[in-house]
Formats: structure tokens, C-alpha cells, sequence
């Protein structure tokens, strides 16, 4: 008789087999074609996933990123358009009379030093806007989203016969600075270029199992605001502190005051955040400065909420002057970033349930999980808040193996990096045919069948 052991190892291999086989029988002949030249196609993708990786270029400077995304689209049979709202690129392939559906792709690093250890890591270093040199890395995952863009362009022309309509592919650039999307619509997205039904987009997700894809109808991702703040005083000499008004310990005072804001004047079951991200003031030990620089970010799903942050932040801050005796004409300056500032990214219901529906079909319902709004922004809301009000989707993609993830559960084990960390660094394979699949999918059920 066999052992306990034995018996459940072998249910679990049954299981695991009946469900396989009814994944397999749940697939269209479409679906199933599209698994097969995802892994046809996948060591190509991996070869321009590392080129992406290995180059990225900051916000506003994706000149390069942008020319290989036209040349990609361009072999793949798509009319291409590119320096469309700064860096950006559009793509379009006509296929007959029928819907049009829009997926993008975001094209920028981030001003990080990559410290993965990586052999195809970045290296690359280079000016940002004040002229300093940084680092570069895809330290958001956007060279994940561009590789299944691609992906995904490609198998789209390679099904011509199986849909019909209109599909058109775009690369946003400067997302991590909030500028891009409203760039592209103000140079005229959608008057200009086949106006889409449904906007499409994916983004990695840190801690989302690689294979796996994770929807969030109706609010997904907050809405954001760069706000700086500049508090001043009265410089002198360390020494003679009583003769100045020291906006280092002002700021430090300010600091810990906005972080009442969310704490005490916001309703518990009202997402806000509050968070000083930057902090510069002085220039040697002995000297009090005139003044200290705070930049900070704000988190938000309404307007309202939005409002509520700004008007606390400018209170504290003069409150907080005026207690400590900085006379008139010194007080705090405070400075919202508009450019900067986008809105929340609402998901519309019905498209998501749809695209949950049709990537289910080929990963199977246990990989399409449902995941939890987070305050983490994202500009790509503003293609489904013009006058037109298109329904749009963006879809969180897994980008951890199991391994790291079970890892990160043990006991004094190391978190698992986020989005922006040094070292963060996705599972390329199970990331890349995964999100190509998911995305495909969801097209096809979205593009008229032939």
C-alpha cells in the first residue's frame, strides 16, 4: 500500500494535469497559436529586451528607444509615425472594416544607478535637466512593456486573418514625468490618427508572480502631484544661532507636521499620501542657510482629496513659520508642478472584465488574479479622460519568479525590491511570453473576428 506521501504527491500530479488538459480544451485553435509563436518569437524578444535594457534614456531623451520601437513597428508591416509629441511613436496596421483598439507602451528610464549585477545591467550615464550626470536604468520595468509592445505588434500582423479593424500601437514617452500622454493628445492622438474604442496597456507589477496578470476595475492607479517647497529663514553663523531664524530645524519641524495631514484630517477610508522625497539646505557646518528646499509628492482618487492635500501642506509650512517668528516677507513658498500632476487612472469596468476574460483564455483562470488599487501614478489615465471618454485598461503583468518570491517569505529574509530600487530586476522569460499572450489575447476579442 502506498504511502500517504505517495498518494497526495500523486493527486497533486493528477490535479496539476487535469487542469493543464482543460486549459488546453478551453483554448481556441487562435489561442493555441498564439502560445506557439509567443515561444517561436520569444528568443528574438529576449535579444531586443536586453538592447532596451542595457539603453535606456531618460525622460524626454528617448530619441534612440524611439527610433528602434518605429523600426520593430515597421518591419512588422505598420505605418509609422515618430517625434509625435516629443519622443513618442505611432503605429498603424488597417485590416478591413472594424474596430479600432490602441496599446501602449512607455518609453523612458529613471535617473537610478543600476546595482543588480546584471551582464546585460546598464551602464549607461548621462545629463539630466540641471546639467548633473546620473545613471540610467529601466528601473520601472519600461523595457518589459516595450518588449511585449513588440511582441505583440508582431503576432497582431503575423493573425491578419483571424480580426478585422484598425490597430494602433504608440510609444508614450516621458510617463515618469507625468508629460507624455498629455503631450501625444495635445498634438492631436486621436484627431490625427485612426480614434480608437478601447485603449489597451500593461505595467509590471514587483511583487505579482511571474505568469500571472492582475485587473482592478474601476480606480487603479492614484492620482499624483510634485509640489516644492521652499522654507526660508535668517542665515548666519552657527555660533549665534539666537540672532537667526534657522530653516533647517524650521523644514525638520515641517516635515513631521505633514504627516499629521493624512493622519488627522483625513477620513480613515480616504486614500491620501504625503511624502517628502528630497531635502537640501545648506553649504557648511557653522553656516545657518536662507533656506531649505523640500520637494514632495502627493497620492489622490479625487480632486477633492487633492485640494484638501495642498491646502494642508501650504498651512503647515506658514504655520509652522510664523510660530517659529520668521518675519513677514519670509514666509514659505510653495510651488505645485502642473506639468507634472496627473489625474487618477480610472479602468473601465466592462472593457476590464472583458480583457480579464479573453487573457483567462489562454493563461488559465488561476493566473488572472484580482488585484487592489495602489498609489502609485501613472498618465496613462488621460487617454480615457478626453471629450471622447474611450474606455481604457491598463493590466498589471508578473514580473517575479515564485522562487524569489517564496524566498522573500522566510523568516529575516530580504523584501523583494520594488519599482524604482537599484536592484530591481524582473524574470524576463515567464514576464515576457506571459504579458505578449495576455495582451494579444485581449486584442483579438477586442478586433472584429473574420
Amino acid at each position: 500500500m502506498p504511502s500517504t506521501a505517495t498518494t497526495f504527491g500523486f493527486l497533486a500530479i493528477l490535479a496539476t494535469l487535469i487542469t493543464g488538459q482543460t486549459r488546453m480544451a478551453a483554448q481556441t485553435p487562435a489561442l493555441l497559436e498564439v502560445e506557439s509563436r509567443v515561444n517561436a518569437e520569444y528568443e528574438s524578444l529576449f535579444q531586443l529586451y536586453r538592447h532596451l535594457h542595457a539603453n535606456p534614456e531618460l525622460s524626454f531623451q528617448e530619441a534612440k528607444t524611439s527610433e528602434r520601437l518605429q523600426q520593430e513597428l515597421r518591419s512588422a508591416g505598420f505605418e509609422v509615425t515618430g517625434n509625435f509629441g516629443g519622443h513618442g511613436l505611432v503605429g498603424v496596421l488597417k485590416n478591413g472594416t472594424g474596430p479600432t483598439v490602441m496599446i501602449r507602451t512607455d518609453l523612458d528610464g529613471l535617473p537610478v544607478i543600476e546595482q543588480t549585477g546584471l551582464e546585460y545591467a546598464s551602464r549607461v550615464k548621462t545629463k539630466d535637466e540641471q546639467g548633473n550626470e546620473v545613471g540610467v536604468m529601466h528601473a520601472c520595468g519600461h523595457d518589459l512593456h516595450m518588449t511585449c509592445f513588440v511582441g505583440t505588434a508582431r503576432l497582431l500582423s503575423q493573425f491578419k486573418d483571424r480580426w478585422r479593424g484598425t490597430l494602433v500601437m504608440i510609444g508614450q514617452p516621458a510617463e515618469e514625468r507625468g508629460s507624455g500622454a498629455k503631450a501625444m493628445l495635445a498634438a492631436g492622438l486621436f484627431q490625427k490618427f485612426p480614434k480608437p474604442d478601447y485603449v489597451l496597456a500593461l505595467h509590471d507589477a514587483a511583487s505579482l508572480e511571474a505568469g500571472k496578470v492582475g485587473i482592478v476595475e474601476g480606480p487603479a492607479l492614484a492620482g499624483t502631484s510634485s509640489v516644492d517647497l521652499t522654507i526660508r529663514g535668517i542665515s548666519g553663523h552657527g555660533a549665534w544661532s539666537y540672532v537667526t531664524k534657522d530653516p533647517i530645524v524650521l523644514a525638520a519641524q515641517t516635515v513631521l507636521g505633514l504627516q499629521t495631514i493624512v493622519s488627522r484630517e483625513m477620513r480613515a477610508i480616504d486614500p491620501a499620501v504625503v511624502t517628502v522625497g528630497s531635502i537640501h539646505g545648506g553649504t557648511k557646518h557653522n553656516i545657518i542657510p536662507d533656506d531649505v528646499q523640500l520637494q514632495l509628492t502627493i497620492r489622490f482618487f479625487s480632486e477633492a482629496i487633492r485640494s484638501q492635500l495642498l491646502a494642508g501642506i501650504e498651512r503647515i509650512a506658514k504655520g509652522m513659520a510664523q510660530a517659529a517668528g520668521v518675519p513677514p516677507g519670509r514666509e514659505p513658498i510653495m510651488r505645485v508642478r502642473e506639468a507634472e500632476s496627473i489625474g487618477p487612472t480610472v479602468n473601465h469596468p466592462e472593457l476590464t472584465r472583458r480583457a480579464g476574460s479573453a487573457m483567462a483564455g489562454i493563461l488559465g483562470k488561476n493566473n488572472v488574479v484580482t488585484s487592489e488599487p495602489v498609489m502609485g501614478g501613472e498618465d496613462f489615465g488621460y487617454f480615457g479622460r478626453t471629450a471622447e471618454r474611450i474606455p481604457i485598461c491598463i493590466f498589471w503583468l508578473g514580473a517575479v519568479s515564485r522562487e524569489r518570491i517564496e524566498e522573500s517569505q522566510k523568516p529575516g529574509a530580504k523584501p523583494l525590491p520594488s519599482l524604482h530600487s537599484s536592484v530591481y530586476a524582473p524574470a524576463p522569460e515567464p514576464a515576457i511570453k506571459t504579458g505578449v499572450k495576455a495582451m494579444t489575447a485581449a486584442a483579438l476579442d477586442l478586433l472584429g473576428k473574420k
